[in-house]
């Protein structure tokens, strides 16, 4: 990333400044460690490497980052913090992996071939060896949502059993968020694109596509094309035909407004229709999706990485340190020949800082509370390692104190603000608004809603567990100079380069940003570890009775 190297300078000065003080914690004199910005450099230069293949799960290269991370966090001084008094936790998933895929639309007489990877993107999560989907009917269902605590149905009494439901992406506040019904531009769980197929699946349908727009995806087609092309993920569920859909797709925009208009409707004004309550499913007249594909379904077994300190007091108590160690793998070759989705920002960033985070934990005073690490494995596969860990936990969620988790970090240089991804859940937020304070930085809540960042990371299957969790990242204007192209950098990176090969390594990373955010981690962790505090869920917070339901396995 050489948009940074006009700055390199001027950032080793601020970066130094930084590496001096992160050892302090509120109250106490400094630790006698400090983040070191060439150690976390150097971690996520290795772990981003070509010869990582892009950190793909169930490949070689799994090997490589377990036995890399295993020995830096024994370096630090961490033991072995999974199971059986290993560094790891098995995770069973079934792969599937669609191949030779054909898709069209049948409509007003006339037939539209569809291309994988350009107008559609089809997969499947639904273990078989083949899916046939032929004729079937196509249902608009709006946003495809259920939600009878809003009072909101896009279904009504519609069957789509056996039928394919064209859907949009995100809910209807994105458009007018002076609606209110889904917490304004702050994407709702109803938003995401695992909640869409998990729907469709419960109503019966044969396949679900989705409208992809930018905008209220947050990220372009090619992100759908890297993410959705390769082999897809899911966790052995018992009845697998109960919660999967056969076909699971996204189609351009452009396709879905040249179908509507073929079947004679008009794919805006049903999109302004699909904002109201009233709104029913639209049958698309004439109008029939048909896809075939073979599917290799296959198991594998991944794994998350669990490194711990354990507590001089209460080691039956644990404050969580996440960040996923995988990446995209590799997939297909870009515009300049790269094929390697390197994933150097997300996530060797954050798994650089779990590594360092625990070098300074068990270089300066023993805990009370212990001090878990966990790598998680197959985020990028929809928080498959995440979710298995919070049904399967090593360290029991009742008396984990709370946790922090780190994606994608900031390596562009300080910033005005600490962005907190789910403000307004948890009573972590005044702890946070105190640490940043003392950087002279201010809260940020969550600075794009819209894009359901609090759904989209290793905290959620935690969080929704009843157990607080931290997901907090520097976020508004740079605080050192020259700006404008710290700026671009970042810019450019939503832009070109997530879920692209070229998330690439650069040496002129300013990373003092990203160990700002780590020191608000380690003084808050301080604190909870060396006390009898209990952060809770705020009041009407969708957590909190999940939380309630152990409140006796804490005293």
């Amino acid at each position: 990333m050489r948009l940074l190297s006009t700055v390199a300078a001027l950032a080793a000065g601020a970066l130094l400044t930084a590496c001096g003080t992160v050892g302090e914690a509120p109250g106490s004199p400094v630790g006698p460690a400090a983040f070191d910005a060439a150690r976390l450099l150097e971690h996520a230069r290795v772990l981003s490497d070509d010869s990582f293949e892009g950190r793909g799960i169930g490949t070689p290269a799994e090997d490589k980052v377990v036995r890399y991370l295993t020995e830096q966090y024994a370096a630090a001084g961490f033991r072995p913090g999974g199971e059986n008094g290993t560094w790891t936790q098995a995770v069973t998933l079934n792969r599937f992996t669609a191949s030779a895929v054909e898709a069209r639309f049948e409509v007003g007489g006339e037939t539209v071939p569809l291309t994988q990877g350009q107008q559609i993107v089809v997969s499947t999560r639904l273990p078989g060896e083949a899916v046939a989907l032929n004729d079937a009917p196509l249902v608009f269902a709006g946003y495809g949502i259920t939600a009878p605590e809003r009072n909101w149905n896009d279904f009504k009494d519609v069957d789509v059993r056996g039928k394919v439901i064209v859907v949009l992406v995100n809910d209807a506040d994105f458009e007018q968020p002076e609606l209110d019904t889904f917490n304004g531009r702050a994407m709702t769980y109803y938003g995401r694109w695992t909640y869409k197929y998990e729907e469709a699946a419960r109503r019966g349908a044969a396949g679900v596509i989705i409208v992809h727009e930018t905008a209220p995806a947050s990220y372009g087609w090619a992100t759908v094309t890297n993410s959705w092309s390769g082999p897809q993920f899911d966790i052995v569920r018992e009845n697998a035909a109960a919660e999967r859909v056969a076909v699971e797709s996204w189609i351009q925009r452009d396709v879905a407004v040249d179908l509507f208009r073929a079947a004679g409707l008009d794919f805006d004004a049903l999109k302004a229709r699909a904002r109201s309550r009233d709104f029913r499913p639209v049958e698309l007249p004439g109008a029939t999706f048909s896809s075939s594909f073979d599917v290799a379904t296959s198991q594998i077994v991944t794994r998350n990485v669990l490194a711990r300190l354990p507590g001089t007091t209460h080691p039956d108590e644990t404050i969580l340190y996440t960040a996923h160690w995988d990446h995209i793998g590799v997939g297909e070759p870009d515009a300049n020949g790269d094929a390697i989705f390197n994933g150097a920002v997300d996530n060797a960033t954050g798994t650089a800082a779990l590594l360092e985070l625990a070098r300074v934990w068990a270089a300066g005073p023993r805990p009370e509370r212990s001090i878990v690490m966990i790598s998680f494995t197959a985020e990028e596969s929809g928080l498959l390692g995440s979710e298995y860990y919070a049904a399967n936990p090593v360290w029991p969620l009742e008396t984990t104190v709370a946790g922090f988790n780190m994606d994608a970090m900031n390596v562009y240089g300080r910033v005005a603000s600490l962005g907190v991804v789910g403000h307004g859940q948890s009573e972590l937020d005044e702890r946070l608004a105190a640490a940043a304070a003392r950087q002279g930085r201010g809260i940020e809540p969550d600075a794009n809603p819209a894009a359901g960042s609090y759904f989209r990371s290793d905290h959620f299957p935690l969080a929704k567990r009843g157990v607080p969790m931290a997901y907090a990242e520097g976020s508004g204007d740079f605080r050192d100079a020259p700006v404008e192209p710290r700026e671009a950098a970042r810019n450019e990176y939503g832009a070109k380069r997530y879920h692209q090969a070229d998330d690439e390594w650069s040496a002129d990373w300013d990373l003092a940003g990203q160990i700002e955010d780590m020191d608000v981690a380690l003084w808050i962790g301080r604190d909870l570890a060396n006390s009898r505090d209990w952060p809770g869920w705020k009041p009407g917070s969708e957590f909190g009775p999940a939380r309630a339901a152990s409140a006796a396995a804490r005293r």
